[in-house]
């Protein structure tokens, strides 16, 4: 039996109305989960490139890309897991941080290269970008001084070098 694992699917669109109810139809209608979404304009601004992980076997796969291949808006279609590609994420966390608890709260950001982007009396906002292992990681850590929200961007992708996503 095939192994089910996350893929991340570049979809270039026409930048138009509707489209993103579109492609989220395609999958809620086909009972096919989205893991993670993003969804910007692309160096053309009419064209938007839609960046999707969602998870499945082989066969699943190919028929999330078939049909979203068949979808009016669509330009092009990429399974990025079968090229090299770069991929990252930002979360902010909302984390506890009496003045007690600021210096352990500013070490474990150091180390992950984040940023302390909002600061209030009794809070920190965290800004850290990565891939999802470093997400994981520094949310782990933070847990342990205390976290009240955390926002996350969803995974955006590009293959490397040459390669079109």
């Amino acid at each position: 039996m095939e192994t089910v694992r996350n893929h991340t699917i570049s979809v270039i669109v026409e930048n138009e109305f509707g489209v993103l109810t579109r492609v989220a139809g395609l999958f809620s209608g086909r009972g096919f989960n989205i893991e993670s979404l993003a969804v910007a304009p692309t160096q053309d601004p009419t064209t938007s490139r839609i960046t999707l992980v969602t998870s499945g076997d082989k066969q699943i796969i190919e028929q999330i890309i078939k049909q979203l291949r068949k979808l009016v808006p669509v330009i092009r279609v990429t399974d990025l897991m079968e090229l090299e590609h770069v991929d990252r994420e930002m979360a902010l966390i909302k984390v506890v941080a009496p003045p007690e608890k600021r210096a352990q709260v500013l070490d474990i950001v150091k180390i992950f290269r984040a940023k302390i982007v909002d600061v209030n009396v009794d809070s920190l906002v965290v800004e850290a970008t990565g891939d999802e292992g470093k997400l994981t990681a520094i949310i782990n850590m933070l847990a342990a001084v205390g976290i009240r929200e955390i926002a996350r961007s969803g995974k955006v992708s590009l293959a490397r070098g040459n390669q079109e996503s």
